[in-house]
């Protein structure tokens, strides 16, 4: 038997006998995060990855794991910074959101975890976990004691891009979120907004008429509003 086949057997044991166990178990996101994260068993046919013909079974929705969650797991321990530009048909401006990582979260992704394999409705499901050191538990900690408001947002993302169109999907929360906040407290339209964001709870990501959903929820540090001097 190939290594192939040892793993797909893994899989389908995986999913037969831990499922029960799995849905009974909750998620956490303070001392231990755990969160449930899938990909697709099969690349889109428009992506690169579906016209590797030398990939294992397993190759791609591994990878796509393997990015989501680094992704994810950096918003939620140390967050984003980002710079909003609300559109302004009269003067011209066109929407533009730009985020980052308020600390390179690359030195600590390969302390993630991904435990606990399991197939479903076309899916390779797992959890994926990290634990927090005492100062990012901390860091955690001072976001939700400051009064730092909470806000939330949903965004989409098409599937043809695999990752990226889970990252799009959650650029695309995060402005939503900004922009249901900060209507609520600015009467005029600003120039940009700058702050930073720390994702606060589970993330939750489905596929919804052909395209990724994300629902996401933040703490928000508000920054600076830059307002326009004149029209």
């Amino acid at each position: 038997m190939n290594t192939k086949q040892t793993y797909k057997l893994i899989l389908i044991a995986l999913s037969l006998f831990l499922m029960p166990s799995l849905w009974a178990q909750t998620p956490s996101i303070i001392q231990r995060i755990r969160i449930p994260i899938w990909a697709q068993l099969d690349a889109y046919p428009e992506l690169a990855d579906a016209q590797d013909m030398e990939q294992g079974e397993y190759d791609y929705p591994v990878k796509s794991i393997r990015e989501v969650g680094p992704f994810l797991i950096s918003g939620m321990v140390y967050g984003w910074k980002f710079s909003y530009t609300p559109s302004d048909k009269l003067r011209g401006v066109e929407e533009y959101l730009e985020i980052e990582e308020i600390i390179d979260f690359s030195f600590a992704s390969n302390l993630i975890t991904y435990a606990q394999p399991w197939i479903q409705n076309n899916r390779l499901n797992c959890w994926c976990e990290y634990t927090r050191s005492e100062a990012e538990v901390q860091n955690y900690y001072l976001w939700s004691s400051i009064q730092n408001p909470v806000t939330h947002g949903r965004g989409y993302g098409s599937i043809t891009e695999g990752f990226d169109g889970i990252k799009s999907a959650a650029k695309d929360a995060l402005k939503d979120a900004i922009r249901s906040y900060y209507r609520s407290v600015i009467k005029n339209k600003p120039k940009e907004i700058t702050g930073q964001v720390l994702i606060r709870d589970i993330p939750t990501i489905g596929i919804v008429s052909g395209q990724y959903v994300i629902n996401l929820d933040f703490f928000l540090e508000c920054g600076k509003i830059v307002e326009y001097r004149a029209f």
